[in-house]
């Protein structure tokens, strides 16, 4: 439905016909909001979407795929079905290894949060001098390529490492003699990773905690303290439940870190000794390239990706929800 505006001409007191609006058949106007149109913002995003499906959505399609054949990456290949997944838990070696994973989700994700909540707790009660140097030097190990991260550390723990050098001091002292091969002992070998792990995501944490911190309002601190709360008791108090949205997202990057982890331990044990500190990251590899079982690696990819989901959707519900 059309109608003609009429507007008055100045100075005559007579109306002109205007220009033309066009009325929906409901009869009220609606006008277009300001900007360009959806569909012109989904072109913007367009580029990003490409590049995200084409590298990330698409191979994870075609792994998938692959999972479910019995191939070598050469020949022809055989319908496998779920054969693939059934040994990703039915195979000794690598359930050994989903094992070994659960140990480094302590050491790259708990123990981390749990030292940087130590930090933090100590910081909200005391002024330090040289906190942003503090805070640089422990986010270090984040922008250190994990390659570099390994050399080093194989260094230190060598024979004539650091650490064992230390342990020979004390050891000069009376105590006993705790110098090991740790990166070739089958005992202390995944142990020595972990701690790798640990010292890389303290930093992460307590950068994430230490802004978190300051989103807390002081006043909650002065009433805790006036009630006679000591450091525990206004740690749980006030900054636990303050820090529950750093600390998801914490976890979530400290654990995704140990589900892929594949360059340290390939560079510091290579998996060793014997298959001590294989994890399924490494075995990914390991069957695809090594023993030419392309599916069953593929399988195992598939398999951290839904673990992968799975973790971060577990703790977001528990950590973000109980605090919503």
């Amino acid at each position: 439905m059309t109608t003609v505006a009429r507007r008055k001409t100045p100075g005559t007191g007579r109306t002109t016909p205007g220009p033309a609006r066009t009325r929906p058949p409901g009869g009220r106007e609606r006008s277009r909001p300001p900007g360009e149109p959806r569909r012109v913002g989904w072109l913007y995003v367009l580029p990003a979407l490409l590049v995200y499906g084409a590298f990330l959505l698409w191979p994870l399609v075609r792994g998938a795929q692959f999972s479910l054949y019995h191939w070598d990456g050469l020949g022809t290949s055989t319908w496998a079905g779920l054969d693939n997944y059934t040994s990703t838990w039915s195979d000794p070696t690598l359930r050994g290894a989903f094992g070994h994973l659960l140990i480094l989700l302590v050491f790259y994700a708990v123990l981390p949060c749990c030292i940087a909540f130590v930090l933090v707790g100590a910081m909200s009660r005391t002024k330090i001098r040289g906190l942003t140097f503090f805070r640089t030097v422990l986010f270090l190990p984040q922008v250190v390529a994990m390659v570099a991260v390994a050399v080093a550390w194989q260094w230190v723990y060598s024979a004539d490492g650091p650490v064992n050098t230390v342990l020979g001091w004390l050891h000069d002292l009376g105590l006993p003699d705790w110098r090991h091969g740790w990166l070739g002992d089958f005992t202390f070998a995944l142990p020595a990773v972990g701690l790798v792990g640990t010292w890389v995501g303290i930093g992460l944490a307590l950068v994430l905690f230490l802004a978190g911190v300051q989103k807390i309002p002081k006043e909650l601190y002065e009433a805790a303290r006036i009630d006679g709360a000591g450091p525990v008791r206004e740690f749980l108090s006030v900054t636990l439940p303050g820090l529950r949205r750093e600390l998801a997202v914490a976890l979530t990057l400290t654990s995704i870190m140990a589900i892929r982890n594949f360059d340290l331990i390939y560079m510091a044990t290579g998996g060793g000794p014997g298959d001590s500190t294989k994890v399924p990251a490494y075995e990914v590899y390991n069957r695809t390239f090594n023993t030419g079982e392309v599916g069953l690696g593929c399988a195992i990819g598939i398999t951290l990706a839904v673990l992968a989901f799975a973790l971060t959707a577990g703790i977001g519900r528990l950590v973000e929800g109980r605090s919503a």
